[in-house]
């Protein structure tokens, strides 16, 4: 090192005269740095203590000229000897600094490789992959840095030998040492991309073993899989579940902890982990388990709600079951004499009236009351038992429900020609669909159109078993599984519907009839519901039919009129009808209802109006025969944005269609009032019926005139420049503002004023792009 430091001192000593100023060079060859600083003096250059240096001639400037990435190197004056001195000194002192600290960070990289090295002969898979991913990071991080290193500044020709090789040639350069690491992640990289490939074949196969029942085989394949690639979740997750089958619930445990090692966010190794848990009776734990998956997914609350309820649901029928059992072994009299009652009835061969008698009594033990003495036939019998077992007890209410012959036994009961037996059939229904779970478990496993089919039957009791029946079909429409079920399965229930229409109302529960009708009116809301009821010419006869009954008596059925007008009004939200006679025939009997003096079948009655109006000419001309246009300008005089939407739909109709509507309206609504004031209001329907109907008007002669002292064409620019939602509002105000131009030429100035011709071509333009 001495020798070294001198060396370089004589030749700072003898080329002082011509001595630049120093410049550094930085290589950084894969994360190891190697520090060689020059000190440029024209023709010699300091060197790394430990390097022979071999003389050279002195080369010429025009021999080495400086790179074009190079600055130029501004040559000092001579300095005094002392401050020569003692820059070399600070300089000889940097150099070896730096030299120390890059042999420490060599050291570094080593421990840390070193490190990699032995997490990678792991047993532990997922310390093994995280090992590789560290290791490509470093590599990536070892090439950028080379990368930017990659220019290096060379200021002279001075020849440097080669370091001599080292003395104990074991030793692996780092370098190379590096290169064999990147060339083993490439490897394992490789593998890693085969292994997934056996894995993921492995796991199809398991699956289809899986599918058919077969959840040996499957584990068995799941397990190769593993073999081949053991940070693979999916495996460990379908694995868990196979053992879940298999009531291995300990291994499934194991293998949804690996999943969970694998990704912590593995929802799926929760769901199974709660499930196995639920299956050895740790509720808390299970409900841990399910609670995790709606903190990392919040999408899966509908899910994780259902799990929680059906881990409380087994929670509540173990501690049922271990009361029962404790009763049983206390020997107490009513649990002795029920069980003994319960092998006198397991006697085979025996007459109904014997089955049927021990079960009412077995019914009265478990209700602890005599009220109902009197004997019934087995099934009545029976279903008292049911109620009684199903009293508060959830488990219970699955176990009935799931029953593979219920599905169709209790809509059976509930049309019976035996009326206790509909009676206490609907008690039972009425009890299972108390709670959540109750009304889930029914949409679930029940037959569902024939229970529909059952309830709507009740219609023809008269007492409050028909409210009771609709009432509960009307909760079930409420389940957002129900509804999804009716909406796939509405043709088969349709017909059963269209018979309730059909029904005599004199002879039906007036108050049961409306909630039917109302509970049709909010499935109707929905476009394919409403496509299938549209659709069918047997329901909408049904509906003008059974509104022809009751008007014949509206102040008995006002209820159901008013409810089967909303039913109607929904049905005509979008075309085709059912035929232009079906129409006519509506619009008709709404014409006649306009004369009601109540104001909800008035308004209800124009809704129906303005939706059935546009389908024929024929009863545009009958309406305005009977007055039309007077009557919608007395509801738009009343205000009330519903029935305000109704009228003006009306008028734009008539309007749109007949020159006489345009007449009357001009005479009945003078200069135009109350539909410039429509102009201003907020609802979009509302200003572009009303920008139609007043476009519609300026076809009359001399009314545009009216409007000359106004500030019509402003208010039509600004709705046709809008930024509408509805582009008919923009058209229809623009459609209005070239018919009064036209109509009355002295608005043609301001038009021009206010630019109005650029904003009409502009919104035309933009109209038409849209």
């Amino acid at each position: 090192m001495g020798h070294g430091i001198a060396l370089s001192r004589k030749l700072v000593t003898e080329n002082a005269a011509t001595m630049p100023a120093a410049v550094s060079v930085v290589e950084k060859q894969k994360g190891i740095t190697s520090v060689k600083r020059f000190l440029v003096l024209g023709g010699t250059s300091q060197v790394q203590t430990g390097q022979r240096v071999r003389s050279h001639k002195k080369p010429r400037p025009s021999q080495a000229p400086p790179l074009p990435s190079q600055r130029p190197v501004t040559v000092c004056s001579p300095l005094p000897l002392p401050v020569r001195s003692w820059a070399l000194q600070r300089f000889v002192s940097a150099m070896a600094g730096d030299q120390e600290r890059d042999l420490q960070r060599f050291l570094e990289n080593v421990d840390e490789i070193t490190n990699l090295i032995q997490e990678m002969n792991s047993d532990d898979p997922i310390i093994q992959q995280k090992a590789v991913l560290e290791t490509e990071k470093m590599l990536q991080l070892m090439e950028r840095e080379q990368e930017e290193d990659g220019c290096r500044t060379a200021l002279n020709k001075t020849m440097i030998s080669p370091p001599r090789a080292p003395e104990n040639s074991d030793e692996m350069n780092p370098e190379a040492f590096l290169a064999s690491v990147e060339k083993d992640a490439k490897e394992r990289a490789k593998r890693r991309r085969e292994s997934r490939v056996l894995a993921n074949a492995l796991k199809e196969k398991g699956n289809e073993a899986f599918v058919k029942g077969d959840y040996e085989t499957a584990i068995l394949c799941y397990s190769e899989g593993l073999g081949k690639l053991k940070d693979m979740k999916e495996l460990y997750t379908n694995r868990a579940q196979a053992y879940i089958k298999l009531g291995d619930y300990e291994k499934a445990l194991v293998d949804c902890d690996w999943a969970l090692k694998c990704d912590e966010k593995c929802t799926k190794a929760y769901f199974h982990m709660g499930k196995a848990h639920l299956a050895m009776k740790n509720y808390n734990k299970s409900r841990e388990c399910y609670q995790m998956i709606g903190e990392i997914n919040p999408k899966l609350q509908t899910q994780v709600k259902e799990y929680l309820n059906q881990v409380t649901l087994r929670e509540k029928a173990d501690l049922q079951e271990k009361e029962a059992r404790e009763s049983l072994d206390s020997r107490k009299k009513t649990a002795m004499t029920t069980r003994n009652l319960l092998e006198t009835l397991s006697k085979p061969d025996q007459t109904p009236l014997f089955y049927a008698g021990g079960i009412e009594i077995l019914t009265e033990m478990m209700t602890d009351s005599g009220k109902d003495a009197v004997e019934e036939v087995l099934c009545v019998a029976v279903l008292k038992l049911w109620q009684a077992v199903c009293s508060d007890n959830e488990e219970n209410q699955r176990l009935l429900v799931t029953h593979p012959d219920m599905a169709t036994l209790l809509p059976s009961f509930m049309t019976s020609r035996v009326l206790t037996i509909q009676q206490q059939s609907l008690a039972l229904l009425l009890q299972l669909t108390q709670t959540e779970n109750g009304r889930n478990q029914i949409i679930k496993h029940l037959d569902l159109i024939r229970l529909c089919e059952a309830l709507l039957s009740f219609l023809d009791f008269s007492d409050k078993k028909a409210n009771t029946a609709i009432g509960l079909l009307t909760d079930l429409t409420l389940e957002e599984r129900f509804q999804v079920w009716f909406q796939a399965n509405l043709p088969g229930v349709l017909p059963a519907l269209t018979g309730v229409l059909k029904r005599e109302p004199k002879l039906t529960n007036p108050s049961a009839l409306c909630q039917c009708i109302a509970l049709m009116g909010n499935v109707s809301a929905e476009p394919t519901a409403r496509g299938h009821m549209i659709a069918c010419e047997e329901f909408g006869d049904a509906c003008l039919e059974l509104l022809d009954k009751c008007e014949e008596e509206m102040d008995l059925f006002r209820e159901v009129s008013y409810t089967l007008l909303g039913l109607i009004m929904n049905l005509c939200l979008e075309g085709p009808f059912l035929s232009e006679m079906w129409a006519v025939q509506m619009s008709r009997k709404c014409l006649s209802l306009l004369n009601s003096q109540d104001g909800g079948i008035l308004t209800r009655a124009a809704g129906v109006l303005s939706r059935t109006l546009c389908s024929s000419l024929t009863i545009v001309e009958e309406a305005l025969a009977a007055g039309v246009v007077k009557k919608m300008i007395k509801f738009l005089q009343a205000g009330g944005q519903t029935a305000s939407r109704y009228a003006i739909k009306t008028l734009a109709v008539c309007t749109n269609n007949c020159h006489s509507a345009r007449e009357e309206v001009t005479r009945l609504d003078k200069k135009f009032t109350i539909l410039i004031s429509l102009l201003d209001s907020e609802d979009e329907i509302l200003v572009g019926n009303s920008a139609l109907c007043l476009g519609n008007c300026m076809e009359v002669p001399n009314a545009a005139s009216s409007l000359l002292k106004t500030d019509i064409v402003k208010v039509l620019l600004k709705l046709a420049g809008s930024d509408s939602q509805m582009t008919g509002v923009q058209l229809n105000a623009g459609i209005a503002l070239g018919k009064l131009c036209t109509a009355e030429p002295r608005f043609a100035p301001q038009l021009r004023e206010l630019h109005g011709l650029e904003i009409l071509n502009s919104t035309m333009k933009y109209m038409n792009d849209s």
